[in-house]
Parts: structure tokens; sequence; C-alpha cells
């Protein structure tokens, strides 16, 4: 059996291949539930260059304008 750490509270989770859970690597569903509010409240980022949306909103509360 392969063993694994929840993400959300860290207990350690054991995966049988012949009964694979359908919510590894999380020990529960509550686990799993916290772990995707957490994308859904954008508490977790994937890096990468910022949107153009951004970058201007970013520009506006600066003041900074764009004439081209």
């Amino acid at each position: 059996m392969k063993s694994s750490t929840c993400p959300t509270c860290k207990t350690s989770v054991k995966r049988d291949p012949a009964h694979p859970p359908k919510l590894f690597p999380f020990c529960s569903e509550r686990c799993h539930l916290v772990d995707l509010g957490r994308w859904l409240g954008e508490e977790y980022r994937i890096p990468g260059d910022p949107s153009i949306e951004a970058v201007e909103a970013a520009a506006a509360a600066c003041g900074i304008r764009d004439d081209d």
C-alpha cells in the first residue's frame, strides 16, 4: 500500500490499489471540500503573468493613463 499525507489536515492516508478511494489524497470528503473552498476563494494561486485587466486596473489605481 502507498501512503500519503492529506494536504488539508496532514493525517496519514493509505492508498489501496485494489480499492482506490475517489477522494485520494484527501482523508475525507470534508478535507476535500475545504481544499476546494480554498481554490474557489482564490487562496491558492498558480504563478504566471498578470492578465491585461489586472495591469490596467493597477495602472488606473495609480493614476497612470495609457494615451496612445
